[in-house]
């Protein structure tokens, strides 16, 4: 059965897709929770519409995603967290300390999600730091842990 699809299933495709799927996949899963309407040549010439839509949106998402990593291109970012005459914090500098940063320092909002860390940082020093600003597009800034002042 041919189906268009109304939102991107991983596997399947993407919003405004028509895909040949199952028959019963389509009228026990798919139909059902709104996730696909059968593709009649009505429903295909609206295919085309959404299509175009959904591409639109991405190329405006990816300059978005674009202008926010020309702007956060070379940040460093200063952050304090108290540690020990070795240089070992007694915490550790995660995510959300690196979303909350950012934002101060430029004024961007980020989802803690975009913040690319192996591990939380524990360690005084110059730490690089890769954002996943969606669409492909990441960029890299420094994050320098330094200790506070007690």
């Amino acid at each position: 059965m041919n189906v268009l699809l109304r939102s991107r299933i991983p596997g399947l495709g993407d919003r405004g897709d028509i895909v040949r799927v199952a028959d019963g996949y389509a009228r026990n899963y798919l139909i059902p929770r709104k996730l696909a309407v059968v593709a009649t040549p009505k429903i295909e010439q609206q295919a085309v519409a959404m299509r175009q839509k959904a591409e639109a949106q991405r190329a405006r998402e990816r300059a978005e995603a674009e202008e926010r990593a020309r702007l956060l291109a070379g940040l460093r970012l200063e952050i304090s967290a108290r540690a020990s005459d070795e240089g070992t914090l007694f915490g550790s500098v995660g995510t959300s300390d690196i979303v909350s940063a950012v934002q101060a320092a430029t004024g961007i909002e980020l989802d803690r999600a975009q913040v690319r860390l192996e591990a939380p940082l524990k360690h005084v020093g110059e730490h690089p730091v890769v954002l996943a600003l969606g669409h492909g597009v990441d960029v890299a800034i420094a994050v320098v842990v330094t200790p506070a002042e007690h």
